[in-house]
């Protein structure tokens, strides 16, 4: 498949856009699997749901989970966070180039928002004050490959 072409589309009612009802997944490209882990299990804390097995675990197994790159998919309300470990060391994550911007999880509510900033000091994680956009809150910082990350919350 090639990647960059895009053709503009038939005139409407001669084509019905795929019906997608939510999305299923995000994968992250890190440097370090482990540094990764470590940053989203300890602000997170969500289930993992797949991870790459060790390097002596039977052949069957490896190859059945040959999709997880050595990385891992983590479980969450809503969908499935995955982490894969092929980014050069030097690589940093840059929001002003093509592909993600940001990754954005929501909370209940405004204490929510505040625990997390509260959470987010005891582990030692840099982050912007939380800030009142009119009717959503939003909470930022960045993970260990400068991914730009956001919690938001109802005002």
């Amino acid at each position: 498949m090639e990647s960059g072409h895009f053709r503009p589309p038939p005139p409407r009612g001669t084509t019905v856009p795929i019906p997608a009802v939510d999305y299923a997944h995000i994968r992250l490209t890190v440097r370090d699997i482990a540094v990764s882990r470590a940053f989203y299990d300890s602000v997170f804390g969500f289930d993992v749901a797949y991870e790459a097995p060790p390097a002596d675990a039977p052949e069957e197994q490896k190859e059945q989970l040959a999709f997880l790159f050595g990385g891992l998919i983590y479980k969450f309300p809503g969908g499935l966070l995955g982490l894969r470990p092929v980014a050069d060391a030097g690589d940093r994550f840059d929001e002003d180039r093509v592909g993600l911007d940001h990754l954005s999880f929501a909370v209940a509510d405004i204490d929510a928002l505040k625990s997390a900033a509260a959470a987010l000091d005891e582990l030692g994680i840099a982050h912007e004050p939380i800030k009142d956009t009119g009717g959503e809150s939003i909470l930022e910082f960045r993970d260990p490959d400068n991914i730009a990350l956001e919690i938001t919350s109802p005002s």
